[in-house]
């Protein structure tokens, strides 16, 4: 059950609510926000609400028949818009998130940002360390790949985004990226979620190719539960029977997870397809459908990628991919 107060509400009128909430016998927790003080209790199907409802300075009470409770859409009245530097993540604008798969070298990395920089981009995804099925694939560059997401955001003063596979390597991630990604593999992974959720970055969390909407959310929750309330849901196709694509888009999360949380939702066309010619058609399709923003892997010399070559898009189709979202955004009330 969530409690929310009023935004006038005294340090008595809450602990009024918290005596009631004590003498039904519910553990409770509390949550600051911004303007308002919510307080959050153990689900109790036969208690009559409205007799927090009468109490003085509440202003709602939610009944979850969900068990998470942080990301539910009702705790904010308005949706959760993330601050990265000068860009903001979620409301009207949509944001692009673009850049190679991984970092292979200091001239491929510079050589892709500073185009990606002259068509509007200001966040860069490039990954330092590589989560590989096969253990013969490129691992990344690691600490090395770190250093020189250092040196680009120096250079170009582009925000970065790269995934963290191991909750020991945060203090060296917070000390250059901008936004912590947790992929696919890792988002039942409690202990990596439970540490980000301690971190003052952003984190972008992608949802496994297996996870339904519920253990989605509830992968969130671990985060927002540690304190961080800067969350960005990635949408980035789930496994099916299907193998002409490299997973299957499932571009109704979008709305649905609109209709549930007030976090922010992008979704990743590169990983839902996996073919290169399918990227474009499907981010259009994603901004159609709500998206807050798209994470697109470009390349310069794509078939000579150290991984994902077949998915990765030229940067003459990045910016064709600019032009067309710009006319789909335009006519369903967005803007970059």
């Amino acid at each position: 059950m969530i409690i929310v107060m009023n935004k006038d509400a005294r340090h008595e009128d809450i602990e009024n609510v918290l005596m009631l909430v004590q003498k039904l016998g519910l553990e409770f927790s509390i949550l600051n926000n911004e303007e308002k003080t919510i307080i959050l209790t153990q689900q109790s199907y036969d208690l009559n609400s409205d007799l927090i409802k009468a109490l003085p300075k509440v202003e709602y009470v939610v009944t979850l028949n969900e068990d998470y409770k942080l990301v539910y859409k009702n705790i904010n009245n308005l949706e959760t818009k993330i601050k990265v530097g000068d860009c903001l993540i979620g409301g009207k604008e949509i944001t692009f998130i673009a850049g190679p798969c991984s970092i292979e070298s200091k001239e491929q990395l510079f050589k892709i940002a500073n185009h990606l920089k002259n068509s509007g981009v200001k966040i860069i995804r490039a990954g330092a360390f590589k989560f590989r099925t096969s253990p013969y694939s490129f691992q990344g560059l690691g600490y090395k790949g770190l250093e020189l997401l250092r040196e680009l955001k120096e250079e170009t003063g582009l925000y970065v985004i790269s995934e963290i596979l191991d909750h020991h390597d945060l203090p060296y991630f917070e000390k250059v990226v901008d936004i912590l990604q947790i992929g696919a593999r890792n988002m039942h992974n409690i202990n990596l979620l439970k540490a980000v959720g301690e971190s003052h970055l952003p984190v972008l969390l992608k949802r496994s190719y297996s996870a339904t909407l519920k253990e989605f959310l509830f992968s969130a929750e671990y985060i927002l539960m540690g304190g961080n309330k800067n969350v960005i849901l990635c949408e980035r196709g789930i496994r099916t029977f299907s193998d002409y694509t490299r997973n299957t888009l499932d571009i109704s999360i979008v709305p649905a997870i609109k209709q549930r949380s007030h976090l922010p939702v992008i979704v990743d066309p590169s990983h839902a397809t996996g073919k290169r010619d399918l990227v474009i058609p499907v981010s259009l399709a994603a901004i159609a459908a709500g998206a807050d923003g798209l994470m697109v892997e470009v390349h310069h010399q794509p078939d000579l990628a150290y991984s994902d070559s077949e998915q990765a898009i030229r940067l003459e189709q990045f910016d064709e991919l600019i032009r067309r979202s710009r006319k789909i955004a335009e006519a369903i009330g967005r803007k970059f």
